[in-house]
């Protein structure tokens, strides 16, 4: 069940509805169920894979808080994080293990190895595992009790709004306010408001935005060794759009629709365009991840705190499970150690830059300076972006070749980019929507709020000519405009 689907605009309300006139005591069974149904919705036969990693690591957290010896409880972290990984593995990595390992095989004349599963990547299964193994680490780290309630600790692991692609929820914050909702009433006025604005925000930059720039990008790398450098440069800096749409969009809609039942879900972007570093992006891209990654893998691999070398390492290596987290194929694991590469050099080259900076009288406190800092990482990232999209890691390479060798300047004058999907009226729909994005962009980056709370706080005939304005776009302009169709999120392959 799709977000911008007719299905979720009949099933929500129906929901939040129930949720309200529902007895306190029943309302985390309805969320519950009503989550268990939208999963279901995908392929019902997967929902056994939440159930099991749910009582997995529902049991291993109980055994862990006990007073036991700590061989014991470690031994016991190992066996739950185990369980859940190889359900992981098995369904979204044992056919990449298998082909790589078959290459090899092939080279030393031993033949290639069948895969015996065949299965379908189930949607969110790398959300709701982080989730649950990030539950159970902290546990085992003190860092909050283990929940008793099966029911508290299932709706943890399985709240629709964020179910199949994030944010990656923390037990101290999701899980608290889950087990609130017996005792008080979460809702307000003030949140549905700020979370219907929210959620509207993050339709119209999947249906208005993502979708229309897909049309293009998919066209362009589909068959990029027909195009030259222009049409190159246009699908990989709209591809950075999308995906920023697309995902972003997802995460307005998902925190707007638990805002609306009252429940506080992590922020997961925080304007990473506007970044003047790649650690700063990473500070304001799918931040429930980046944190993860910190918190899980970063920190317990050393950190910064065994010397500058193995800091580096550390870097490095935890990109690169990042990447792989993103997908199983080598474009993957290739987009993660480009950012890991970013992120190391920006660290070496650190004192040197300060010493130029000084040496040439560089003013580091003007609008220029932090201008050329955005666009050089903007620049950075959407050429990583390149490995991220493309269908392999050989792929990837040949666009970045002929990106850099077939030079068609001519083509931005005789209308050629019109015929990949936009024509002239989609592109300028495109471009006003783009510049709609930079204007709330730059709005919340300075007022440090999101879109639904600043509509919120405006008065009530300007929030709804907005709220009716943006509809009507979408309606217009977006799921049913020229020559696409809505699509399902990118993150939900992942």
């Amino acid at each position: 069940m799709l977000f911008n689907s007719f299905e979720f605009i009949i099933f929500f309300p129906i929901v939040v509805a129930a949720y309200l006139i529902l007895p306190k005591r029943i309302k985390p069974v309805w969320l519950l169920l009503s989550s268990y149904f939208f999963y279901m919705c995908w392929n019902a036969k997967y929902i056994v894979l939440i159930l099991f990693s749910t009582l997995v690591t529902y049991i291993t957290a109980i055994l862990i808080d006990r007073d036991r010896p700590a061989k014991v409880r470690k031994a016991i972290l190992a066996c739950g994080i185990t369980l859940n990984l190889l359900v992981l593995f098995l369904f979204k990595y044992f056919d990449f293990f298998l082909s790589n390992i078959s290459h090899i095989t092939e080279k030393f004349g031993m033949g290639s190895l069948s895969n015996p599963f065949s299965f379908v990547l189930p949607v969110g299964i790398s959300f709701y595992t982080f989730q649950a193994v990030g539950y159970v680490i902290d546990v085992y780290r003190g860092e909050v009790k283990a929940e008793k309630n099966i029911i508290n600790y299932a709706l943890f692991v399985s709240f629709f709004p964020q179910l199949v692609a994030g944010p990656i929820e923390r037990s101290k914050n999701l899980l608290t306010q889950i087990k609130s909702i017996r005792e008080k009433n979460l809702f307000s006025y003030d949140s549905m408001v700020s979370g219907f604005g929210l959620m509207l925000w993050g339709m119209l930059l999947k249906t208005m935005i993502a979708d229309r720039a897909a049309v293009f990008v998919d066209n362009i790398f589909t068959a990029y060794s027909m195009y030259g450098t222009v049409e190159l440069v246009f699908g990989a800096l709209l591809f950075t759009l999308q995906i920023y749409a697309d995902f972003s969009g997802y995460s307005a809609i998902a925190i707007g629709a638990a805002r609306v039942m009252g429940i506080n879900l992590c922020t997961n972007f925080n304007t990473p365009y506007f970044a003047t570093s790649i650690a700063d992006f990473w500070a304001r891209w799918h931040i429930s991840l980046s944190t993860w990654f910190k918190d899980y893998v970063y920190i317990p691999l050393g950190g910064n705190r065994k010397g500058k070398i193995r800091k580096y390492i550390n870097l490095i290596i935890t990109f690169l499970v990042s990447g792989l987290w993103h997908g199983a194929s080598w474009n993957y694991v290739a987009w993660g150690l480009l950012h890991g590469l970013y992120r190391v050099m920006g660290e070496i080259t650190g004192s040197i830059r300060a010493k130029a900076y000084a040496a040439l009288h560089v003013k580091k406190d003007v609008f220029s300076y932090n201008l050329l800092k955005r666009l050089i990482t903007f620049v950075l990232v959407a050429f990583a972006w390149i490995f991220f999209r493309a269908r392999s890691l050989k792929v990837a390479v040949g666009y970045i070749h002929r990106m850099f060798t077939r030079f068609n300047p001519w083509v931005l004058f005789d209308e050629s980019l019109f015929l990949h999907g936009l024509d002239r009226r989609e592109f300028a729909i495109l471009a006003y929507m783009i510049a709609l994005l930079l204007v709330v962009s730059f709005l919340t980056y300075k007022k440090k709020q999101d879109i639904g709370i600043l509509l919120a706080e405006q008065n009530l005939w300007f929030r709804w000519t907005v709220y009716v304005a943006v509809i009507v776009g979408v309606l217009v302009f977006g799921e049913y405009g020229v020559n696409f169709e809505s699509a399902k999120f990118i993150y939900f392959d992942f």
